[in-house]
């Protein structure tokens, strides 16, 4: 079945806990957010596709190598596959450039979002974009996705804030 949908999500922070002032280098720091799971699963029963959009810049500092990160999401479509029916996330894209780089694929650009409508023909108005920081949303707005952030934000560019996980289930409703 052919989807023109996606619910694109950050990685840390939305599917995983977040290591403060660090990066999850190993498959044994990846802690899932099981809270997650209802919305990735009411997700995918309506259709959508489900795809990584995750700026992971301690490659690019050189904290892990890419063969680690590979490691880690091998880890977690494992994890995934085994709470959604044998299917981890359709797309994992990742921008392991740096700040400074101003690279048109790092979040805050919608670089990434823009490649994955194009390869997957995605209707940008029927897909939307869960984050954790306001630069999730501004990167789903310019690629012209609806936004939801989880968090406390005040005021915001998203289009719903959800105070924490377990809110996740208002975008049930949503999708």
């Amino acid at each position: 079945m052919t989807s023109n949908k996606a619910l694109f999500l950050d990685r840390d922070g939305v599917i995983n806990h977040r290591i403060i002032g660090g990066y999850v280098r190993t498959p044994e720091e990846f802690v899932l957010h099981s809270d997650i799971i209802p919305l990735l699963q009411a997700a995918r029963k309506a259709g959508y596709l489900l795809i990584l959009i995750s700026n992971q810049q301690g490659v690019g500092k050189g904290l892990m190598s890419p063969q680690d990160l590979e490691f880690v999401h091998e880890y977690m479509q494992n994890l995934l596959a085994a709470k959604l029916n044998g299917r981890g996330l359709d797309d994992i894209r990742v921008c392991t450039d740096l700040d400074e780089s101003h690279s048109p694929r790092r979040k805050p650009a919608p670089g990434m979002l823009l490649e994955a409508i194009s390869e997957h023909h995605l209707d940008p108005s029927q897909c939307w974009f869960l984050g954790d920081a306001t630069t999730d949303a501004q990167a789903g707005r310019a690629a012209g996705v609806k936004t939801a952030l989880i968090g406390k934000f005040l005021p915001t560019e998203a289009d719903v804030v959800i105070p924490d996980h377990a809110g996740t289930k208002v975008l049930i409703d949503l999708l």
